[in-house]
């Protein structure tokens, strides 16, 4: 007869008991995919500089011409001037465009080689953008922080859709953090029905992968981003190659305001 009150046999190993904050979470559940997913930690730069090595290449976002969205709302008069922060920006398109308009613009990004490709871009338009290469969503504090203050409108054209979901919980700390009272929240992301993938967020982690991004409904958008109000969400206009801006439609364009508060 077995005694249940014995001591297992013991492997030798010490068992790892070192989840103790939110951000441990965070990253034991970015653990769960297989490295080749990864498109949101410094682990994925390697990905996105592979993407943005060859510039000549057919890719809708290399184009150097702004999201026709971020133009319609400073010509309806919706933008304020200020800070600006272009998360994931990516060859720095909406970044020269901001700084066009008198923002003093931070931009952000995973990878070196589209950081650099950025800079080149700048650096001919004679335009003053403060490059970071790093993890916007690290608080200044901790390793890799890259962003400190608050700013007057974050726009992210393209970096929400390549998370992870648990990392919609960084995002939202993130955009705590750094959006002023008042500031305002731009974004594009993939339509569901057009583009990305519309498993349920739990299937992920059990295929280890995203399948190329997420897609987004209206409903969610407007639920994930609850304490904000919104100012203006539609599908991005279909933009024709000689028009002057990016346009795609398989995108949700969304504005939204941080309310000052009491």
């Amino acid at each position: 007869m077995s005694n249940e009150s014995e001591v297992p046999e013991q492997s030798g190993r010490q068992p790892a008991r070192n989840i103790r904050t939110v951000e441990d979470v965070l990253g034991l559940l970015d653990g769960l995919f297989a490295p080749e997913a990864d498109r949101w930690t410094a682990g994925g730069a390697a990905w996105w500089d592979g993407f943005y090595a060859h510039r000549d290449r057919s890719v809708p976002f290399f184009v150097a011409k702004p999201d026709e969205n971020l133009v319609s709302y400073h010509d309806r008069g919706l933008l304020p001037g200020g800070r600006a922060l272009d998360l994931g920006c990516g060859p720095g398109r909406n970044a020269l465009y901001l700084a066009s308009l008198g923002f003093e613009v931070d931009a952000v990004d995973l990878s070196p080689a589209a950081v650099a490709w950025a800079e080149e871009r700048a650096r001919a338009a004679g335009a003053a953008i403060r490059f970071h290469c790093g993890n916007a969503f690290a608080a200044p504090t901790d390793p890799g922080g890259v962003l400190d203050g608050r700013y007057d409108l974050i726009y992210d054209s393209g970096c929400f859709h390549h998370l992870p979901p648990h990392r919609r919980i960084s995002y939202l700390a993130l955009l705590e953090r750094a959006l002023a009272p008042g500031g305002f929240f731009g974004l594009t992301c993939f339509a569901a029905g057009a583009m990305g993938s519309e498993l349920p967020d739990a299937d992920f982690y059990r295929g280890s992968g995203l399948h190329g991004g997420l897609a987004y409904t209206p409903e969610s958008l407007r639920t994930l981003f609850t304490g904000l109000t919104e100012v203006d969400l539609r599908r991005m206009h279909d933009e024709p190659p000689e028009s002057s801006y990016f346009g795609e439609p398989f995108l949700w364009t969304a504005l939204f305001r941080r309310e000052v508060g009491p």
